[in-house]
C-alpha cells in the first residue's frame, strides 16, 4: 500500500484542507498520513474561530518519524500559514525525500487576483521556492501570476496561460498544472505542462454556476489519491476536475449553507470507480 504524507492545516469543523485529504486519499487506497500545521475550531468562513499554530511541533514530529525509519510514496502539501512553516517544509522534503517519493504543492494562498488576509509578497516569494522542490504544482491562476510576477488578468487566452506555465516551469518542478483554467465560455478546467517532455495537456467540463469552500482541496487531494494509484497526472486531473464538478451538483441540491463545503462523503463511492 502506497503511504502518503499530507502537510495542512485541520479544521475540527467545517470541510477543507485534512478534513478533505485524509479521507479522499484513503478513500482512493492510500494510506494517509497527516501532519497539521495549525488547528481551527472551525473553518475560516465561520465567524469568530480560534486556531492553534502547530509550528513548533513540526520539527519534534519529523525527527520521530526519521528515528523509526518512516518513508513515504508522495508529500502533498496544502495550505501552509506561515514562512517560517514553508521553511520546515523544505527542510521535512530533503529529510523524506527518497528516490522514488513524489513531491506535491498546492501552493494555497490566493484566489480572485487577491492574496488570502495575513499573506504577504515575502509569503509568495517563499511559496515560489517551494514549488521548486516539487515534483508536481498545482496553483490557481492568481497563485501563479503572484510566483511569477505576470500581470493577473481576469479575461485571458491560451497563449496568456502558455505563457503563466511556462514561468511556473522556470520555478524547477517537472510538471506545472494551472486550475480553474477557462478557454471557452460555459468551461471550466486545467492546463498543464510537462517539463521532460515539452506537451502541454489542456482539459475542460462544464462550467457550474457556484463557488463553495474546499473544493481546491479537493480537487488537489483527488490527483494526489490518483497518482498513487498509478494513474498518469494527466489522467488524475481530469478525474479530479470531473470528480470536483460532480459534487459540486450534488451538493447544490442542498440549499443550507452554501459557504459551508461541498458534500464530497455522498460522492466518495462514485469517484472510487471512476476511469
Amino acid at each position: 500500500m502506497k503511504r502518503v504524507l499530507t502537510i495542512q492545516d485541520i479544521s475540527c469543523l467545517g470541510k477543507c484542507s485534512l478534513t478533505i485529504a485524509l479521507p479522499v486519499i484513503s478513500a482512493l487506497g492510500s494510506e494517509t498520513v497527516i501532519l497539521p500545521t495549525a488547528v481551527l475550531s472551525t473553518h475560516t468562513m465561520f465567524r469568530n474561530f480560534t486556531c492553534k499554530d502547530l509550528s513548533d511541533q513540526i520539527r519534534p514530529i519529523a525527527d520521530h518519524w526519521k528515528s523509526e525509519g518512516v518513508a513515504f510514496d508522495a508529500i502533498y502539501t496544502g495550505y501552509l500559514g506561515t514562512v517560517e512553516q514553508i521553511d520546515q517544509i523544505k527542510e521535512l522534503f530533503r529529510s523524506f525525500r527518497g528516490e522514488n517519493t513524489t513531491i506535491i504543492v498546492d501552493p494555497v494562498m490566493a484566489d480572485n487576483g487577491k492574496l488570502y488576509p495575513a499573506f504577504d509578497m515575502d509569503y509568495v516569494k517563499k511559496n515560489a521556492r517551494l514549488c521548486g522542490e516539487a515534483d508536481i504544482i498545482m496553483p490557481n491562476i492568481t497563485e501563479a501570476a503572484l510566483m511569477t510576477g505576470m500581470e493577473y488578468r481576469e479575461e485571458y487566452d491560451e497563449a496568456y496561460i502558455k505563457e503563466l506555465l511556462a514561468r511556473l516551469n522556470e520555478l524547477g518542478a517537472g510538471i506545472s498544472v494551472l486550475t480553474g483554467v477557462s478557454l471557452e465560455k460555459g468551461k471550466t478546467g486545467v492546463m498543464g505542462y510537462e517539463r521532460g517532455t515539452g506537451e502541454y495537456y489542456v482539459y475542460q467540463n462544464r462550467r457550474i454556476d457556484a463557488a463553495y469552500h474546499g473544493t481546491g482541496d479537493l480537487f488537489s487531494s483527488t490527483c494526489v489519491g490518483e497518482i498513487m494509484r498509478g494513474k498518469d497526472w494527466r489522467d488524475a486531473m481530469r478525474i479530479a476536475a470531473d470528480y470536483t464538478a460532480h459534487t459540486i451538483e450534488v451538493t447544490l441540491g442542498n440549499p443550507d449553507k452554501p459557504w459551508y463545503g461541498v458534500d464530497f462523503e455522498a460522492t466518495i463511492p462514485e469517484l472510487i470507480g471512476m476511469e
